[in-house]
């Protein structure tokens, strides 16, 4: 109960920051944008503004009629092109003004880029920010709107960068992957990874809807410390009760407050890498063989499949690929055990599969 009211009230006086504005979540949601290079950047504007000029020269050149220029002659395509150029640079027009042919032409071809040149220095800079800021937002709506079916890693220290480049090694596309995390210099590195980030505190509920926690396949917690994750656990379990929960823990006395607070697979950190640190004393060979298969971009990789109709009623043991173990009905079952000796519709393999081979 009194764990209950805690919740009640923090959410009470937690700012709601799914129902802010998308501009407003700029600097908390970020969707990584593919490079531009300033001289792309540069050229793609001088294009624009060419179209743009163009335009206003045929809507003016086709309603020539309706101009006179000072000494009340009819408007040629030059004069059109000339009445369009000060126009768009806001340069006007009034008591000095070219009459003669040759003279619009030179204001056409060198005066007006040099006002474009002074525009683009004055500016640029504002507009670029302000166009940048509304694209993003843009981006952050469509994003929010379609987002389903995605992994959501809290915490991108050690352990995170190593659960997402374990993912990605597998074909799990980067933008499929949002980093929750409150150290900016971490979100930097997911970002520059290709991964959408969310700066802030993923014990808070809004903070987790904010990347679509709601919505994902899977979420992984791979917070610094044990209190963290257990909290952590419990408001993503809260506010995705579909989606599988795997929590790290660095102590294995904590584990079983992992799985309380909702966590479908748990792993400890601390116990694990002792383990290996024992094995390679007697037997380093042991150890290469382990990092081998949880490498998955080289060399052997622990794998799940469906079976195939050929296979349902023979023996894991007696197939071509080495099979570790039956999930059956949720459950894995170790394949020396008697009730997996013969395979069933539905089944699916944990086995060894090359990934030299494959590539």
């Amino acid at each position: 109960m009194a764990k209950g009211r805690l919740r009640r009230r923090l959410a009470a006086i937690e700012q709601d920051l799914t129902t802010q504005p998308d501009a407003a979540l700029v600097d908390i949601l970020r969707i990584p944008e593919p490079f531009v290079s300033p001289t792309e950047r540069i050229v793609r504007r001088i294009i624009y503004a060419t179209l743009a000029l163009f335009a206003a020269v045929m809507i003016v050149y086709l309603d020539r009629d309706g101009y006179r220029d000072a000494q009340e002659n009819p408007l040629s395509f030059l004069d059109c092109l000339y009445y369009a150029t000060v126009s768009l640079s806001t340069t006007g027009y009034g008591d000095i003004t070219p009459i003669t042919p040759s003279a619009r032409l030179v204001n056409v071809l060198v005066i007006t880029p040099l006002r474009v040149a002074f525009l683009i220095v004055l500016i640029g800079t504002t507009v670029e920010t302000l166009t940048s800021q509304s694209r993003q937002a843009l981006k952050i709506q469509r994003w929010r709107s379609r987002v389903r079916n995605h992994t959501v890693v809290i915490g991108y220290g050690t352990k995170g960068r190593t659960a997402v480049a374990a993912m990605v090694g597998d074909e799990v596309a980067p933008a499929d992957i949002v980093v929750v995390d409150e150290n900016a210099a971490a979100l930097e590195r997911a970002k520059s990874a290709g991964l959408v980030t969310v700066h802030g505190d993923a014990t808070k509920s809004e903070v987790l809807r904010l990347a679509s926690a709601q919505h994902a396949k899977s979420i992984i917690v791979a917070t610094d410390d044990d209190a963290s994750a257990v909290l952590v656990t419990l408001t993503a379990r809260e506010i995705a009760p579909n989606a599988k929960i795997i929590a790290a823990a660095r102590e294995a006395e904590n584990q079983h407050l992992l799985r309380q607070s909702g966590a479908d697979s748990t792993v400890v950190s601390s116990e694990t890498a002792g383990r290996l640190l024992g094995i390679a004393t007697q037997t380093p060979s042991v150890v290469e063989m382990m990092e081998d298969l949880l490498t998955p971009d080289a060399g052997f990789a622990i794998a799940e499949r469906e079976v195939s109709p050929k296979e349902v009623g023979g023996s894991p043991r007696h197939l071509t690929d080495i099979v570790l173990g039956v999930v059956r009905n949720g459950e894995l079952i170790r394949v020396d055990a008697p009730e997996v000796d013969s395979i069933e519709a539905g089944d699916r393999l944990l086995y060894i599969r090359s990934t030299d081979s494959e590539r």
